[in-house]
C-alpha cells in the first residue's frame, strides 16, 4: 500500500502485473524523486525550486519527442511510449510538489482539496490508464479515493508535519474549533481537538466511500488491490476516530492483524 515515504503508492506489490511492473516503477521513482526534492534535505526553498524546474525541462523534452539527459526520465520515456500514458498527471505533480515549497497552510478545505488533486490523484490516473481504464467514471471514483488517502495521511500525520513548519489542517477549521497551533505544537488534545479531528475524519471517510465502487467496477487483481487500499483507509479512518483523534501519542498504523482483516475484506467485497 505504501512504499518508504511516499503513501499509498502500491509499488512493487506482488499483485501487479508483470506488464507493468516497470512502467509503474518509472512513474513511482519520478514522483519519489520529486517529491524528495520538494521536502527532504537542507537545501534552500530556491535550490528546491530550481531542481524542480530541470525535471520539469526534461519532461518537456520527452513530450515533444526529444531525449532527456537522466536514465531516470529516459525509463519514464519508455513507460510513457509503451502504455500512452498522459502527460497532465506528471505535471500536476510537479506543481504540487512546488507547492510545497512555498505553501505551509491552507485556508480552506477546497484549497487543500485542490492540493489532493494535483499532489495524490495523479497517481491513480496513471495507475487507471496502465490497467486500460479510460472512462471518465473511473478516473472521478479513483479522484476521489486517492483525495481521501491524502487526506487521512493528513491527519496521521499532524505531528510530523508540523515539525517540518507545516499545517494541513484547514485554517478555516482551526479557527471554527477554537484549536490553535500552540495546541499542535504541544500535543494538546484539550477543548474542541476532538470534535475538530471528528470533522475531518468524516470528510475524508465520506470521499473514500465515494470512491470505493471503483473496487468493484474494476476486474482481477487491480480491483482486489482497489479494495485492499479502501478497506485499509477505513481501517486507519476507524483507529482515528476511535481515539478522538489523538496522533500525538500514538500514530495510527496498520498491524498485522489490520492486514488480515483488510484482506477478508477485500475478498468479500461485494
Amino acid at each position: 500500500m505504501s512504499v518508504g515515504h511516499y503513501e499509498n503508492f502500491p509499488v512493487g506489490s506482488v499483485l501487479l502485473p508483470r506488464a507493468i511492473r516497470r512502467a509503474v516503477h518509472a512513474i513511482y521513482r519520478f514522483a519519489r524523486t520529486a517529491d524528495d526534492l520538494a521536502d527532504e534535505g537542507d537545501l534552500a526553498p530556491q535550490a528546491r525550486l530550481d531542481a524542480l524546474a530541470a525535471l520539469e525541462a526534461e519532461l518537456d523534452i520527452l513530450r515533444v519527442g526529444g531525449t532527456p539527459a537522466s536514465a531516470m526520465m529516459r525509463a519514464l520515456g519508455e513507460a510513457i511510449a509503451e502504455h500512452g500514458l498522459p502527460y497532465e498527471p506528471f505535471y500536476d505533480l510537479l506543481s504540487a510538489f512546488r507547492q510545497d515549497v512555498l505553501k505551509d497552510r491552507y485556508e480552506t478545505f477546497a484549497e487543500l482539496v485542490d492540493y489532493c488533486r494535483r499532489s495524490a490523484n495523479p497517481i491513480g490516473r496513471l495507475m487507471l490508464h496502465l490497467y486500460g481504464e479510460r472512462d471518465s467514471r473511473a478516473l472521478a471514483l479513483s479522484d476521489g479515493i486517492c483525495t481521501a488517502l491524502q487526506l487521512i495521511n493528513f491527519l496521521q500525520d499532524v505531528q510530523a508535519d508540523w515539525q517540518k513548519g507545516r499545517v494541513y489542517l484547514p485554517q478555516e477549521d482551526l479557527v471554527r474549533f477554537r484549536v490553535t497551533e500552540r495546541q499542535i505544537a504541544e500535543g494538546d488534545t484539550g477543548g474542541l481537538w476532538t470534535a475538530l479531528m471528528l470533522k475531518e475524519i468524516g470528510r475524508a471517510r465520506n470521499m473514500l466511500q465515494a470512491g470505493a465502487p471503483l473496487g468493484l467496477r474494476l476486474r482481477g487483481r487491480f480491483g482486489f488491490e482497489v479494495r485492499m487500499i479502501v478497506a485499509g483507509g477505513e481501517r486507519i479512518l476507524k483507529k482515528l476516530h476511535d481515539s478522538g483523534g489523538d496522533v500525538f501519542r500514538q500514530r495510527p498504523v496498520l498491524t498485522k492483524s489490520d492486514w488480515a482483516y483488510v484482506v477478508w475484506r477485500a475478498l468479500r467485497a461485494r
